[in-house]
């Protein structure tokens, strides 16, 4: 399988500088989401002193023309920082800050959709929406071979993978434990993680989390993800389809439920939702997908494993209320305490 060059380098020699004090001055890495709706991006700055607050941020700017988010003849880009975390990689006291895009003209990026989805929480405070994310992904090579398969051929069919113990049975488990202790060290709300039904396919759940928190935290999580991954030399595909034929897909089964739908008597609020959001089912699919709902054509509803909570109803009594993937119209009405559905690589929120 095949790694990058810099996982190579030595780690023990990083480490002697990354030991070095560093003063009072602070390193804060930027991120935000690209021009493909999808992808994630990052630089730091030093900050005289410790931030306490995002008030304490202050913005800053790129090159939008390098990250498919401008012409190159108005290219100025404005980061506006909107939630901070702990930085696993570098530790305390440096910062982690996911950023909203602006144009040249100070307004929002094409990708920017964390503006109106906060303008909607808000809207919406008062029944206190709750979110929790189940984000599966698969672990390839830098040659996109999946990690730990045979090089001229395939692993043992699915069934001994899901939630498997063992050599032969989990693979890429050092991440798994790495991105998870990082996400905690962070701050992030993850809860949970386990490998999935394909070998090297892997979950992690964040949540609850309400409001607009949802995709803050899941965005950081993939961050995180995918730079734990760049230490070890692999790499964190998201693509609900990374191979072709009877092997298990991978999405984001979004949990979600209202203060109303909580409480006694909520099935009929979760009923209504669903009815409701079955009227647009093809709008959700092109608007969750950012290639417009193309994607989840290269997933078959056949080489998919059912779908059951990976949390207890009790911390998770909710409806499914977006759906990416193609369902049928009895199942859709089919109104339970958590009806999953699979949705495809990206989550749009942030």
């Amino acid at each position: 399988m095949a790694t990058s060059a810099s996982a190579s380098l030595s780690k023990a020699v990083k480490q002697q500088y990354m030991e070095l004090p560093q003063g009072d001055k602070v390193q804060a890495m930027y991120i935000w989401i690209d021009g493909t709706g999808e992808g994630l991006r990052c630089k730091t700055r030093t900050l005289d002193s410790e931030p306490k607050s995002i008030e304490d941020l202050p913005e800053w700017n790129f090159d939008g023309s390098s990250t498919y988010q401008s012409e190159g003849s108005n290219s100025d880009m404005y980061l506006i920082p909107a939630a901070m975390f702990r930085d696993p990689f570098r530790k305390d006291p440096n910062k982690l800050v996911l950023c909203q895009v602006l144009k040249y003209n100070r307004k929002p990026a094409e990708t920017n959709l964390r503006i109106t989805c906060n303008k909607v929480m808000e809207m919406v405070k008062d029944q206190h929406p709750w979110f929790g994310m189940e984000q599966e992904y698969t672990i390839l090579g830098t040659d996109g071979h999946p990690f730990g398969w045979p090089s001229n051929g395939f692993p043992g069919p699915q069934g001994p993978y899901y939630c498997g113990v063992g050599a032969d049975k989990a693979y890429g488990r050092d991440i798994v434990e790495a991105h998870y202790r990082a996400c905690l060290y962070a701050g992030v709300q993850i809860c949970g993680t386990n490998a999935e039904v394909m070998p090297a396919q892997w979950e992690f759940q964040v949540g609850p989390c309400e409001g607009i928190n949802m995709g803050d935290h899941l965005w950081v999580a993939r961050f995180i993800l995918h730079r734990v991954c760049e230490d070890f030399g692999v790499v964190a595909s998201f693509d609900p389809k990374p191979i072709p034929g009877n092997w298990n897909g991978a999405g984001c089964h979004t949990n979600f439920s209202t203060k109303e739908m909580r409480e006694d008597g909520g099935l009929k609020a979760i009923e209504d939702s669903i009815e409701k959001l079955g009227k647009r089912h093809s709008y959700h699919i092109r608007a969750y997908d950012p290639k417009g709902g193309l994607t989840t054509l290269a997933v078959s509803p056949a080489t998919t494993k059912p779908q059951t909570s990976t949390n207890s109803p009790q911390v998770w009594p909710t409806a499914a209320l977006a759906s990416a993937f193609p369902v049928t119209s009895a199942r859709r009405r089919k109104a339970t305490l958590r009806t999953a559905v699979l949705r495809p690589t990206a989550t749009r929120m942030a």
